[in-house]
């Protein structure tokens, strides 16, 4: 019988990544090979997929079809939609015919498995092997929802980039799925030839070589920030770069921001006397990265912060993470492993000396400092997936918790799992006091007489 394998992407990077692991021989051999491409954008009529985005081109040969997630489940968002139980073997009839897939034995290759589109794709296929993949630094935290028997028996692995060296995923580890790195040398072949592809906007031809590069998020779309707070954010960026001497500025916005956030930006460059370049183009910061070469890369935390720093030996610098540590609610928000990687590995770009001295994290620091750090974290978050992560956190958090920590927990947290620090420091001797002991047991013995 034929083996079809079909490869869902919903960006640029994923389908990168997904190509330089078919590259390195990481897949099996199979008759057929799709790309299911999903644009999961609020408004997905006013939002270029990946297939349509300069430098696709360069990957599509590694595929014998693309086909459209959105076109199939059409009018239904891909974000929003899952099947109900019921539906589910007219759903597949329906795939099958659509995509003339026939009676082949189905793999499929997916991301973010824990949410839709990816979630309900695994659904439609009942029967079909899943291995899924990771595009970014959510990796390396826990997974965000439980998952049904049905779905996780059927992972094989979970693919990812090497983005700091010697950190391994928590990402499904609590269902025994196994890690696999995508060779870095692969991911950046891949990568140089996104760039080299002849891009028919020619927007990057004209950029400034060695500038600084400054990318944007919208985190206030999220709901994270304000629009005033990106907007100072995105200003904190700029003087953070002009004050380390840069003069030619280029500042990526998110494909989704509102354009009068450049305007805001180019009349502070003015005032600071730098050069300052915005793209409004949809093109990867990788691409930029190799066409361009930038002198410095400024973000919150964004991977394609650790992009630069790992692959392209490029200086990066951070801000605003500590804000953003201060608002994720709740706790268990998926961003908050990310901004927590952003924050302890890379330097602030308020401190030059900071920035110009950063050096990548070594294999032993990682080991010693940032996985103890995230391990605990970790389990802070989804303390009922990961119950064998507590005696580690406690023993982190016993040794390790101190000012320079304390901003990756909240002592409400630490108090609902009763993990030390709930208690502040100095009132730590109470519990143990026998005269608060003694009173205490007072209290009790007048509260159970006057309810008797």
């Amino acid at each position: 019988m034929a083996r079809t394998q079909i490869f869902m992407a919903s960006t640029l990077y994923g389908a990168a990544t997904l190509a330089a692991a078919l590259d390195a021989g990481l897949f099996t051999a199979a008759d057929r090979r799709l790309l299911l491409v999903s644009n999961n954008a609020g408004v997905p009529e006013t939002t270029p997929t990946l297939d349509t985005m300069p430098g696709f081109e360069a990957l599509r040969g590694r595929f014998d079809r693309v086909l459209s997630w959105n076109e199939a489940i059409a009018p239904l968002h891909p974000g929003g939609w899952s099947p109900r139980n019921e539906d589910i073997p007219m759903w597949e009839r329906h795939l099958r015919l659509l995509w003339g897939l026939g009676d082949d034995d189905l793999e499929l290759v997916v991301e973010s498995i824990q949410v839709a589109p990816a979630l309900s794709l695994v659904q439609l296929f009942p029967a079909a092997p899943v291995q899924v993949y990771a595009d970014g630094l959510m990796s390396y935290g826990p997974t965000r929802d439980k998952l049904e028997p049905l779905i996780t028996t059927r992972i094989s692995r979970l693919l990812h980039l090497d983005l700091v060296t010697g950190l391994q995923p928590l990402l499904l580890s609590e269902y025994g799925v196994r890690g696999e790195l995508v060779p870095s040398e692969a991911f950046t072949k891949v990568l140089g030839e996104l760039a080299e592809h002849d891009d028919p906007t020619d927007t990057v031809t004209g950029l400034p070589q060695g500038a600084a590069l400054l990318l944007g998020q919208y985190l206030s779309a999220l709901g994270i920030l304000t629009a005033e707070e990106e907007e100072a954010l995105h200003v904190r960026m700029l003087r953070g770069a002009v004050a380390l001497g840069h003069r030619l500025v280029i500042f990526k916005p998110h494909p989704t921001a509102p354009a009068h956030w450049s305007r805001l930006l180019e009349q502070e460059a003015v005032k600071l006397g730098a050069e300052l370049t915005v793209l409004d183009s949809p093109v990867l910061a990788e691409v930029l990265y190799a066409r361009i070469r930038p002198a410095l890369v400024v973000g919150c935390f964004s991977t394609a912060l650790l992009t630069a720093s790992a692959f392209y030996g490029i200086p990066v610098a951070r801000t605003g993470t500590e804000l953003l540590l201060e608002r994720l609610a709740p706790y268990q928000n998926s961003n908050r492993v990310p901004v927590t990687i952003a924050d302890r590995v890379l330097p602030e770009i308020g401190q030059s000396g900071a920035v110009t001295g950063w050096k990548p994290p070594t294999r032993e620091w990682v080991e010693q400092d940032l996985t103890p750090l995230l391990r605990s974290v970790g389990y802070c978050m989804q303390p009922q997936a990961y119950p064998y992560l507590r005696d580690e956190a406690v023993a982190y958090l016993t040794k390790s918790l101190t000012t320079s920590t304390w901003k990756y927990f909240k002592r409400r947290r630490l108090t609902s799992l009763a993990l030390p620090g709930a208690v502040p420091a100095q009132l730590a001797f109470l519990p143990r006091n026998p005269t608060v002991r003694r009173v205490a047991r007072s209290a009790r013995a007048l509260k159970k007489a006057a309810l008797g």
